[in-house]
């Protein structure tokens, strides 16, 4: 932090994450060292969003009472699921039980903001996933994220593919699980604002929005990025080789400038997860490239097949566009 304070040129700290990892393994002291020193080397919002991702095993109400004391105002628990079967399916820690007592003790801790993370497309069955639905609902949280469960090659959900442990769902249950967590958490009364991303009314999560309206943003830690409009920085991800070079006095990481190109893409990238949309217009004014002339064809498709919306300049897509939005976003990058 001491290293690299001017990297945002004084503006303001809008959001602080502290995430990556299992950051409820951390000790109170450990905590209050790195919220003090960020508060020393930065200026923060007087409306500062403090997140804190923590596992259920890891939330006894002493511990986020401490949390709270700390000024860290937003909660995200990895629960997953609330099916014991898929928990240790996924080789997790916690059970459901677990999930729903940590919450229920962020809760009486005075934790008034709180994210649940979900996993949906573990399995064919639909009926879990309409029951976790279900049972996150009946917790009132602020926000909710969902993801499809993804396997990759060299990660370990790779490894037990290749071993028959894990199996991969159809696209068609995982777009089902989709829809069925849009529908009902919207009836519910969620804004369904990002692809993954669920909130109570006005309680956008300032961190993750960031990331899709093109502000910069300044990572802390090994592998961690930063990003400042015209390049993207990204910290070697040894934790040895870290701790070395900040040891003398310097972060050890790469650099990668960002071209027009670069920019114009990325712009389609983040902008088309949200409802807000891509202002192709303002991409037209800052980077001279007219998409809505370049990429007619493509928008007038996405347009006809009501996979997409055209507001004046602002192209956004339609949750059915969401479904597709790699493929669409793919067909609507320049070279």
């Amino acid at each position: 932090m001491e290293i690299r304070k001017n990297y945002l040129n004084d503006e303001p700290v809008e959001s602080i994450y502290f995430g990556g990892g299992t950051p409820s393994l951390l000790e109170e002291n450990e905590i209050r060292m790195l919220t003090d020193l960020i508060r020393d080397n930065q200026s923060i919002d007087k409306d500062v969003e403090i997140t804190f991702e923590a596992n259920p095993e890891n939330l006894d109400l002493e511990y986020l009472e401490c949390l709270i004391s700390l000024g860290i105002n937003r909660l995200s628990i990895g629960i997953q699921s609330f099916s014991d079967f898929q928990l240790k399916y996924l080789n997790r820690n916690h059970t459901a039980k677990q999930a729903i007592k940590s919450f229920k003790n962020a809760r009486n801790a005075g934790f008034s903001n709180i994210n649940i993370d979900l996993i949906y497309g573990i399995s064919e069955e639909n009926n879990i996933w309409k029951t976790d639905i279900k049972q996150a609902l009946d917790l009132r949280p602020e926000h909710i994220s969902t993801y499809c469960l993804t396997i990759e090659e060299k990660t370990v959900f790779g490894n037990w593919h290749k071993t028959g442990k894990l199996l991969k769902i159809s696209e068609e249950t995982g777009a089902t699980h989709f829809e069925m967590a849009h529908h009902s958490l919207s009836q519910a009364g969620f804004q369904h604002y990002e692809i993954s991303s669920f909130c109570k009314p006005g309680l956008y999560a300032k961190h993750n929005t960031s990331y899709w309206k093109n502000r910069r943003y300044f990572g802390l830690g090994p592998g961690a990025h930063s990003y400042n409009v015209n390049s993207r920085q990204y910290n070697v991800s040894n934790n040895a080789l870290y701790i070395r070079s900040v040891n003398g006095g310097k972060i050890s990481f790469k650099m990668e400038e960002l071209s027009t190109v670069d920019k114009v893409n990325e712009a389609l990238l983040t902008g088309l997860r949200t409802i807000w949309g891509c202002d192709l217009g303002e991409i037209n004014k800052r980077h001279g490239i007219d998409l809505l002339k370049k990429k007619k064809h493509s928008i007038n498709h996405l347009l006809r097949s009501g996979l997409g919306k055209l507001d004046k300049t602002t192209l956004s897509l339609t949750t059915s566009g969401w479904l597709m939005a790699d493929q669409i976003v793919s067909d609507l990058m320049i070279e």
